[in-house]
């Protein structure tokens, strides 16, 4: 960490997380957190959760962009460690390039960068578990094209796996907050997850 941070300056957040600990809590060391506004102690990044989740394999990414909430724009890279088998950690590089951008669109230069990237992935950078848990209900009522109150059960279905591949269900607490939005049990919640994942085995012994 002290070699990337002298090597690459202050305008490049590297972010050392402890994926055995709490999701609450897996940021362990930090460099340059100005840049997202997170610090050591903080949660780690939605893309973190799918891999955790099983729902991405090979989580690592390569010079990727995305953007935080003061509307930065940063170019970025995660690659994560495992051991016997089980990933346990992850380094991240976030360099913040949005004057560079500023000064390529003066000069009309080419830094591969499009404001519509709708097949990169998308990281939401958050300080906490709530603020992820925030970002995946709204994403999920964006996918399903109705707000919660307005679901029905086929509706509820396609919320609920949405929250499952993404991980939301492995932040603490997050079913019992879910089942309270959705006005369901947690039973039912529960039901609808091995639902869900028995649809997803019978499809992956179909795939195979």
């Amino acid at each position: 960490m002290d070699m990337l941070e002298n090597h690459l300056g202050k305008t490049s957040e590297l972010v050392l997380h402890d994926l055995t600990k709490s999701y609450d809590q897996t940021i362990i060391d930090i460099r340059n957190g100005h840049i997202t506004g997170r610090k050591a102690g903080d949660c780690g990044s939605n893309l973190g959760l799918e891999v955790l989740r099983g729902t991405v394999i090979d989580g690592n990414r390569y010079n990727y962009v995305t953007h935080t909430k003061d509307g930065k724009v940063l170019r970025s890279s995660s690659m994560y460690f495992y051991e016997n088998g089980k990933v346990v950690g992850s380094l991240c590089i976030n360099t913040d390039i949005t004057e560079e951008l500023r000064y390529e669109n003066h000069l009309h230069l080419k830094n591969n960068y499009s404001l519509l990237e709708d097949n990169k992935p998308q990281e939401v950078f958050a300080t906490d578990v709530k603020q992820l848990l925030d970002h995946f209900i709204q994403e999920g009522q964006n996918i399903v094209g109705k707000p919660i109150v307005l679901m029905d059960k086929k509706d509820r279905l396609e919320f609920v796996k949405y929250l499952d591949d993404a991980g939301a269900f492995l932040i603490t607490k997050s079913s019992e907050q879910i089942g309270k939005l959705l006005g369901i049990s947690k039973g039912t919640l529960y039901s609808y997850l091995d639902i869900l994942r028995s649809e997803n085995g019978k499809k992956d012994e179909k795939d195979d």
